[in-house]
């Protein structure tokens, strides 16, 4: 009894995306659009000072886990036929 199976993939799992600092970013953005001060420099001064200790502060996030799932499916595959 010989089992054919064509093209073994599994579908990899979606992450959600990690917004550190976006709270931040939308507040310093929507402070240069409401008083067009691009360079921080008047009231926009406090929204670009807590980004930039926000990106300070924050570690960059580590590396995920790549499953092997897929490799070893393709190994199994190759001795199934």
């Amino acid at each position: 009894m010989t089992i054919h199976i064509k093209n073994l993939k599994v579908r990899p799992r979606k992450n959600a995306t990690h917004n550190m600092c976006g709270t931040q970013l939308a507040a310093m953005l929507g402070c240069w659009a409401a008083t067009n001060d691009l360079a921080s420099t008047g009231p926009c001064q406090q929204a670009a000072q807590a980004l930039f200790q926000c990106m300070r502060t924050t570690p960059l996030p580590k590396k995920q886990h790549k499953p092997a799932i897929n490799y070893h499916l393709a190994r199994l595959g190759k001795k199934i036929q």
